[in-house]
């Protein structure tokens, strides 16, 4: 089902789409490929806003699809065959999240499926500073309990690509997110530098307050004295997910809804945020979204990583096709 979700400010019709079967409901906004509504068993487990003019002040990009690059590059440049590429600074002196207007903040082209919706845009060379014009996609298909977001794109010159989905869960559907529980299939997260960059280092789970391989409370040691949460306010870090291929990277559970939802990604890693910033924020159905009210679960390829030569590389090559896929699966 389609409908217009409201006008931009310059002009432009938005719609959204109503994605439905037996277990899910999915809302996806064509206004950055945005996942605005996601229900499970009558819970509504994503953030949101009620209006388009709060998806265009949006700076916590909720639910959106984020690129050319997500998360950080340090100093807004990158050295590609030979050649410095400046990028824009919206990040201080860095770049943050594919730049000052990302793919976030564009109107994607809609494409109802038998089984889902594929959104395309078209992002022209010199976008934020990228080389290359790169033809984008994203797909959410609903199949059983499960969404799964594939993405795929190509562009006519070697060019950076990492594409995600900044969804925010609360899986009781209000409240603090603090006492879900999560475990990662991770061995080793980036230690991050006070500009939120990481240092180079990837460093051992084991016996720290980063370590989930054993599912617990999101909160249980978030307030603890180690000084890489103190530097973010909690957990704002990329964690580098065992194996390779389509696994399981993640499982969240709610505390008070008794659902669990298993992510499942080709990506080489995951970000962590608990919505550490978030400061009263009006959100979906007259709810106000404080810091740790939700769980952010970003795939993707490393911040910064091309200033770290050892880290799983983001270029996309002329002629190569970008494919990555993320499934969401929930059960109680």
């Amino acid at each position: 089902m389609c409908q217009t979700f409201g006008i931009t400010a310059l002009g432009e019709t938005v719609e959204s789409w109503t994605l439905e079967n037996e277990f899910l409901t999915a809302e996806v906004l064509t206004y950055g490929a945005a996942l605005r509504r996601l229900v499970f068993g009558g819970v509504d487990v994503v953030l949101g806003y009620d209006t388009l003019s709060e998806y265009e002040r949006n700076d916590g990009f909720f639910g959106a699809t984020v690129g050319r690059v997500c998360n950080r590059i340090g100093g807004a440049s990158f050295g590609l065959n030979g050649k410095t590429y400046p990028l824009a600074k919206n990040d201080g002196e860095n770049h943050l999240h594919g730049g000052v207007r990302g793919f976030d903040k564009y109107i994607w082209a809609a494409e109802p499926l038998e089984d889902g919706l594929r959104l395309r845009r078209l992002s022209p060379d010199g976008e934020e500073g990228y080389p290359g014009t790169l033809a984008v996609s994203v797909t959410y298909r609903l199949a059983g309990e499960s969404l799964r977001i594939e993405y795929e794109a190509e562009s006519d010159a070697d060019t950076l690509c990492s594409l995600t989905n900044h969804s925010y869960f609360n899986l009781n559907g209000g409240g603090t997110a603090i006492a879900h529980t999560l475990a990662l299939a991770a061995e080793r997260y980036l230690e991050t530098s006070p500009g939120c960059l990481p240092t180079g280092r990837a460093l051992p789970v084991a016996g720290t307050p980063f370590d989930f391989r054993a599912a617990k409370a999101v909160g249980r040691d978030i307030d603890t004295a180690a000084e890489q949460l103190r530097l973010v306010n909690g957990y704002d870090h990329h964690f580098c997910v065992d194996g390779a291929g389509l696994r399981r990277a993640a499982v969240l559970r709610g505390d008070s809804s008794g659902i669990a939802m298993t992510m499942d990604t080709t990506s080489p890693g995951v970000q962590l945020y608990t919505a550490n910033w978030l400061s009263r924020r009006g959100g979906k159905n007259g709810a106000v979204y404080e810091p740790r009210c939700a769980v952010c679960l970003e795939p993707q390829f490393p911040p910064d990583a091309v200033h770290h030569p050892d880290f799983p590389q983001p270029l996309l090559r002329r002629g190569e096709v970008y494919r990555h896929c993320t499934v969401y699966s929930f059960s109680k």
